[in-house]
């Protein structure tokens, strides 16, 4: 079971992408139907991936045709991802060896997320997409720096770019949630999206 404090995660990290947004204006070029963010895979962890199985069981109740596109979708998607995958297919979860993420790192670049409808361009997921998503487009800070969509911000000076930056998760709730929802349900590990989908 999700842990209740997610909804408070959601609702952080919703407001302070709120927030960016107003103070990037026209250099957030953000908008339903854009899809930059939505190939190519990426890491997510139990947490996302129980947010994104709960979302999925919604949607078959309320839209069991669209939700059974998401599943065909995945499956699909796993039965690409599968040869080459730097981990353990069967599970669907990566190898969290240095050698397996340097792999990763070319790792199915151009593989459309199972979320994604490709005939609207908008995901059928939204409201349950993992964090990743959740902070795509806005100047986020990482190990790397500052790091932007590279669809956004042109023409804006460092500065600029800088006074737009999106806080994450100041106080470490997310942190403290994977750590809660891992020790609750035996599940551990990082997979992707098409992984946490296809069985659900």
């Amino acid at each position: 079971m999700i842990p209740l404090g997610d909804t408070e995660l959601v609702q952080i990290i919703d407001a302070g992408l709120a927030e960016a947004s107003r103070r990037s204006g026209e250099w957030l070029v953000c908008k339903p139907g854009c899809t930059q963010c939505c190939v190519g895979v990426f890491a997510i962890h139990q947490l996302d991936a129980a947010r994104l199985q709960q979302g999925l069981e919604q949607l078959t109740a309320t839209d069991p045709e669209r939700a059974g596109s998401v599943r065909e979708r995945a499956r699909r998607s796993v039965g690409r991802l599968t040869e080459d995958f730097p981990g353990d297919p069967a599970t669907g979860l990566l190898d969290p060896s240095e050698e397996a993420e340097a792999r990763f790192e070319e790792f199915a670049n151009d593989e459309p997320c199972p979320a994604l409808d490709p005939h609207t361009g908008l995901c059928d997921l939204y409201l349950s997409r993992p964090m990743t998503c959740r902070v795509f487009g806005p100047p986020v800070r990482s190990q790397q720096g500052l790091g932007v969509c590279e669809l956004c911000y042109h023409g804006a000076t460092e500065e600029q770019v800088a006074a737009c930056e999106m806080p994450v998760d100041p106080e470490g709730l997310e942190g403290q949630l994977l750590e809660e929802f891992e020790r609750s349900s035996g599940r551990h590990g990082r997979t992707l999206v098409a992984f946490a989908l296809a069985g659900a």
